[in-house]
């Protein structure tokens, strides 16, 4: 299948004077298929070195004795019968698994920077042996993260666009081209481009998930992977904590994301969780399981947004699930809700709103959202080159009636409407309805400071 994380991997291997690269993200969301499927078959075929340290007993051992890039490189080449230079892409899988391959890449930077290294890994992990290590653990005496030596980017489940992109080929193209052109769809293709936008809400984009989905054109077989994928989540919690309260209380945050936002007020409430139970109760578990990238954090701004945007520490927050097929299994609403006819009456707008959180975190994004004084708000709000972009995100083809609010204390580029609507915009209002299935090209052009109303 094919990801948008190619492109940035197909830039770093153009550059002639490339560091190493690692690549990080949460379990199951395809970092080994990006590298090694796709990445090194396409760029290295028949001339890449693959090194699981998880089961590669030998060189894990070796390396955990050693951060020195030679002894490396000639290990690996008389183990494996292969010579190793400019022309060889060295993959390190899972190298949580033997940290010290981290602190090998500075060496690999510093003094074989000919030869492309890429790592993957949970950054989680690795963040448990530096605590590890400040501890005083003589295993892990001579781990040092290789601050500047390194190139690092991370992958996230697929995206709207990557899952049109895989299973509709043909629509993918005319909805880009229409975001593109700014301009509307037809309604009978509008209406297709929000049935897949529907189908996307149901399966999401773990990859696994969503293969299952294309080949077998089935979704109850992609409702089983989530099951599987989401149960395993849980079984990793003891990856993350140190204790067994620990891992209960992160077991019990990603459980209940669903119930937090499901209700009127959507900021965190640990009380709803874990009776008479304090924020700071839970601080760690947000910690570690944001860093994990399985849920995303997003902060309340005060009326007045002061530039570069900022969180505050002691502001409320909202948590969502970093994949939202997994956020709509766990909410427990049926399947058949997805495509039913009656969809806009049974599912709620939060569905919606984790789409579109996962969306913009995918593009770069961090996450912020703003409360007037009164029930006036902005689900999102994104800062691009220096402008502000307030973002409302509707289920159905509601008005938006906070913009006043917001404008009376805020400058900002435009309003951003995500709904069902069809595109348009409204100079008077300064307001650019998107419909979700633009949202994924919008998200890219906020991040990249491109972003063009008309």
């Amino acid at each position: 299948m094919e990801r948008n994380a190619l492109k940035k991997l197909t830039e770093w291997n153009r550059n002639k004077r490339k560091k190493p690269m690692i690549v990080w993200g949460a379990r199951q969301v395809g970092k080994t298929y990006l590298v090694k499927d796709i990445f090194a078959e396409t760029y290295y075929k028949n001339s890449y070195l693959y090194i699981d340290c998880k089961i590669e007993d030998e060189i894990r051992a070796f390396c955990s004795g050693t951060a020195n890039a030679e002894k490396i490189i000639e290990y690996i080449s008389l183990l494996k019968g292969r010579p190793i230079n400019e022309t060889t892409l060295l993959i390190f899988d899972e190298v949580q698994e033997c940290p010290n391959i981290i602190s090998s890449l500075k060496y690999f930077c510093q003094d074989f920077r000919e030869i492309p290294v890429i790592a993957t890994g949970s950054m989680v992990r690795i963040r448990i042996q530096r605590e590890t290590h400040r501890r005083g653990s003589k295993e892990n005496g001579k781990f040092l993260f290789p601050v500047g030596k390194i190139s690092q980017m991370t992958v996230y489940p697929m995206t709207f666009d990557e899952f049109l992109m895989n299973s509709n080929e043909v629509l993918f193209h005319t909805v880009r081209k229409a975001y593109e052109s700014k301009t509307a769809l037809d309604q009978k293709i509008h209406e297709l481009a929000m049935e897949q936008v529907y189908k996307y809400l149901l399966v999401g984009g773990m990859p696994e998930a969503v293969e299952t989905y294309i080949d077998d054109k089935n979704l109850t077989g992609s409702r089983e992977i989530l099951k599987v994928l989401y149960d395993n989540y849980l079984s990793d919690m003891d990856l993350y904590q140190a204790s067994p309260e620990a891992v209960l209380r992160s077991r019990s945050l990603f459980q209940n994301i669903y119930r937090e936002l499901n209700r009127e007020n959507r900021n965190f409430s640990p009380g709803l969780i874990e009776e008479k139970s304090k924020t700071r109760d839970f601080a760690t578990s947000i910690q570690w399981l944001t860093m994990a990238h399985v849920i995303h954090q997003s902060f309340q701004l005060k009326e007045h947004i002061t530039l570069p945007v900022m969180p505050d520490h002691e502001s409320s927050f909202r948590l969502f699930l970093g994949d939202i097929g997994m956020f709509s299994y766990q909410s427990g609403v049926n399947a058949a809700s997805f495509l039913s006819s009656e969809r806009e009456n049974t599912l709620s707008g939060i569905f919606f709103e984790n789409f579109v959180a996962d969306e913009l975190i995918a593009k770069g994004h961090k996450l912020f959202y703003w409360r007037g004084r009164t029930s006036a708000e902005f689900e999102f709000v994104t800062e691009s080159d220096g402008k502000l972009y307030p973002i409302d995100v509707k289920k159905g083809r509601g008005t938006l009636n906070s913009l006043e609010k917001f404008a009376n204390h805020n400058k900002f580029e435009c309003a951003i409407k995500v709904s069902k609507n069809n595109f348009g915009y409204n100079p008077g209002q300064k307001l650019l309805t998107l419909p979700f299935y633009f949202i994924p090209f919008a998200a890219r052009d906020l991040a990249d400071g491109t972003m063009e109303i008309t």
